[in-house]
């Protein structure tokens, strides 16, 4: 027992009572040494450089001289890399902008109650934004590959995403803006992932070109960034107590701390909303696409074209398919968008479907087979029909070469019939037709003798006086070609 009762006074205790109080004990001595341990682990306040934080954002605040042609420049490079569709060029823009500047000084005069800061860093972030816009518009005006790419599009439609990055992003720019020896990377980081510079430039684009969507879309995405990197800012040297700006007239003070807070509840209202509507909006969107998928894609007896855009206005979900759509299926499709506790926020959608007013799906392929059956069948007719015409062909080449043959054999005068007949033709192009025989003749009607015979279809256009000129001619060509002494000419 002496173990037991060295760890309490109370001797009476039981065995088990002093073990339950070691284990109480220890267990208390635990949670003391993790809390110490999550607290040395997150806590950065005596890591922060006050004096050094502050001289550096209010150094970014001012725009000229330098900083005003690295703006332009940044613009430039922004707007390149948007028209090439150039992820690295638009991160080089990134990097290079200085947009950052003000905003901090922004967060930090609501944060530190510094209405003078507050002023100096609005009225150089409206000249920087006002420079940034003329100058991408101009570029996308004059330059003659200007067309629309996966960089521009992505700019002109923020959701929830683009809310956290410039959230957290400004959340981690003021962490590493307030250590002991600034964190360059993270500085860099940073700029990259809030994008302040290809929002404005698309907006820029949105000018060039008249469309009022893009602008309107890659501005609201810019303030976004802007407002969600200043509230970040303010919170985190709220945070770490940054010491309140000090006026002499405590009137002054007092009236200057009311219109900071003010003008911060008054930014900081259309943050809100801009969060709660990106939200719901992604939320809706997320919704639609898993509704797609399970209700839609999944239904083996529909055919989904495509979809529009949802019409958040009007909740209207517009479907395309390429077979017809009884009322009993866009019945269930509906009852399963307002009733599906998976889709809540659509509750009050209501679907237009279009289908194909013609023929269903089933029969265009039943259709396409049969068709695609035919044709096959028809090619092989062809092809067989192309087969026996060469057969045919080479029947009548033998056939003729055995009549040429047997001529010569019988006749050494004969020739090639089927050369004469080409030449002809070719001499004569109004003959029709040319036969050539041998006749018995008569003249005494006692000797009986052999005399060939040209038998010639001339075309019927061709006077008779023409004709007798054209039959002596070929008489003579057909005489000295088939080596005859005697020729007659007759016509068909």
């Amino acid at each position: 027992m002496e173990e037991y009762t060295n760890t309490t006074k109370d001797s009476s205790l039981s065995k088990e009572e002093v073990i339950a109080h070691n284990v109480k004990a220890d267990a208390k001595g635990l949670f003391t040494n993790i809390k110490l341990f999550l607290i040395e682990l997150f806590d950065f306040r005596h890591d922060t450089d006050y004096e050094a934080t502050l001289e550096a954002i209010k150094a970014d605040i001012p725009f000229k001289g330098a900083t005003a042609w690295i703006l332009i420049f940044a613009v430039f490079v922004a707007s390149i890399g948007l028209n090439a569709d150039s992820t690295a060029v638009v991160i080089g823009a990134m990097l290079i902008s200085p947009l950052m500047g003000p905003i901090l000084g922004i967060g930090m005069s609501f944060a530190l109650n510094d209405i003078e800061t507050f002023k100096k860093s609005l009225i150089n972030l409206g000249i920087m934004i006002g420079l940034s816009l003329f100058a991408s518009f101009l570029f996308f005006y004059f330059f003659p590959l200007s067309e629309d790419n996966s960089e521009l599009l992505g700019r002109v439609s923020p959701d929830i995403r683009d809310v956290l990055i410039a959230f957290f992003g400004g959340l981690a720019l003021m962490v590493a803006r307030t250590k002991k020896g600034t964190i360059a990377s993270v500085i860099f980081g940073v700029a990259i992932a809030t994008a302040l510079m290809p929002p404005l430039c698309t907006a820029g684009y949105g000018l060039a070109k008249g469309n009022l969507i893009y602008f309107l879309g890659a501005l609201y995405l810019f303030t976004i960034n802007t407002i969600f990197i200043a509230l970040a800012t303010f919170l985190v040297m709220k945070l770490l107590r940054f010491p309140m700006h000090k006026y002499a007239n405590a009137a002054k003070r007092k009236r200057y701390s009311t219109i900071a807070t003010v003008v911060g509840i008054a930014v900081m209202i259309p943050a809100i909303f801009t969060f709660i509507n990106v939200f719901n909006e992604n939320k809706i969107n997320n919704q639609i696409e898993s509704f797609i998928k399970n209700e839609v894609k999944s239904n083996n007896a529909l055919t989904l074209i495509d979809y529009d855009l949802p019409n958040l206005e009007e909740k209207k979900l517009k479907l395309n398919f390429f077979n017809e759509v009884s009322d009993a299926t866009y019945n269930d499709l509906q009852n399963e968008l307002a009733n599906n506790m998976a889709y809540t926020s659509l509750k009050e959608f209501k679907l237009e479907i279009k289908g194909s007013d013609t023929k269903s799906f089933d029969l265009i392929t039943t259709a396409y087979k049969e068709k695609k059956e035919e044709l096959q069948e028809s090619k092989n007719i062809i092809a067989g029909l192309q087969k026996q015409i060469i057969e045919l062909q080479e029947k009548i080449s033998s056939l003729n070469n055995s009549i040429e043959q047997n001529a010569f054999s019988k006749n050494q005068k004969a020739i090639a019939f089927s050369r004469i007949v080409k030449e002809a033709k070719i001499r004569y192009n109004n003959i029709e037709s040319i036969a050539f025989s041998r006749e018995l003749y008569s003249k005494d009607f006692i000797k009986i003798d052999t005399i060939p015979v040209a038998t010639i279809n001339w075309n019927d256009k061709l006077k008779d006086s023409v004709l007798i000129n054209k039959e002596l001619e070929l008489r003579a060509w057909l005489q000295k070609e088939m080596k005859l002494d005697t020729l007659f000419i007759k016509r068909e």
